[in-house]
């Protein structure tokens, strides 16, 4: 019997992506599912202009809080997560179409293997030609409890693997990848500490350059040219900021906020009685008298 299946597209502020990002998945979605978190950019208008969608709205807190609250809402038995910078190509959604035509009863999950882009160049090699998610599942899977880079929570015997890719647009835009990546490294700072893990000087001066020699050596990022060599650069220096933001978190001195010192020094202040017989703390006091003043 042929399951049904919800396309789930979380999403904020896709203007630019939105639009073939569904188109990519009508022909096999039988419930398209926009979760949005807070677009001001048109995003819902547009998808309110395609059609056919139901649109649901939420703060955003991380991937993982953000999805296993959206997946729930899903009206078939099978969901598809697809980002917005995703496309699903013809022979993905064929593929798609065929297993859920009757979907093994021993299988819960299926990784499909990303094929990346940077600044609109197709990446082979620098540890981005073995990106796989889990991104086909039953709806009453969820994604494990992490700040960045959670995946769906199955054991591998549950777990099945697509022969066809995704399109994965990963950026078009350095500004908009390195704020990305500052945002990964906090939240990946965070997954350390909730590990247990100890900042190490070591650690800060050894992975940077030990992951850019990985990935352009080891993993032939050299043979993507110039937008390998970036990749390469930018990941070696997010595993730099892992460690100095983890690091941070448990050494940093918090700057002085003299302004809520202040403000609780007057809470604490006794109640005064004045000669009217009304109470106040000593700044209402202070202010009644500015007023009279003026």
């Amino acid at each position: 019997m042929t399951a049904q299946l919800t396309v789930l597209i979380p999403c904020k502020d896709e203007r630019r992506n939105i639009r073939a990002c569904i188109e990519s998945v009508q022909a096999i979605a039988d419930e398209i599912l926009i979760a949005d978190s807070g677009s001001t950019d048109g995003t819902l208008d547009i998808v309110r202009d395609i059609g056919g969608c139901r649109i649901i709205e939420r703060e955003y807190i991380n991937s993982a809080n953000f999805k296993n609250w959206a997946i729930p809402q899903a009206r078939h038995e099978w969901v598809l997560v697809l980002d917005a910078d995703e496309r699903v190509t013809p022979k993905l959604a064929a593929e798609i179409a065929k297993l859920l035509a009757s979907p093994p009863e021993d299988m819960d999950g299926y990784w499909i293997d990303r094929a990346n882009h940077y600044l609109g160049y197709r990446i082979r090699h620098c540890g981005w030609n073995s990106d796989a998610v889990i991104r086909l599942f039953r709806r009453d899977c969820r994604y494990e409890t992490r700040w960045v880079h959670a995946e769906v929570d199955l054991p591998s015997s549950r777990l099945g693997t697509l022969k066809q890719s995704l399109l994965h647009y990963t950026t078009w835009d350095s500004d908009q990848y390195l704020y990305k990546m500052n945002r990964y490294a906090g939240w990946g700072a965070l997954n350390m500490r909730d590990a247990s893990r100890r900042p190490s000087f070591l650690a800060m001066v050894t992975r940077a350059p030990l992951r850019f020699f990985q990935l352009y050596f080891l993993r032939l990022g050299l043979l993507d040219g110039i937008a390998g060599f970036q990749i390469c650069m930018h990941t070696a220096y997010y595993a730099f900021l892992k460690q100095a933001k983890l690091w941070e978190l448990h050494h940093a001195v918090p700057q002085p906020d003299p302004e809520a010192e202040r403000a609780t020094r007057f809470e604490e202040q006794p109640i005064l009685v004045f000669s009217d017989g009304a109470q106040r703390t000593e700044k209402q006091g202070h202010e009644e008298k500015r007023r009279r003043a003026a």
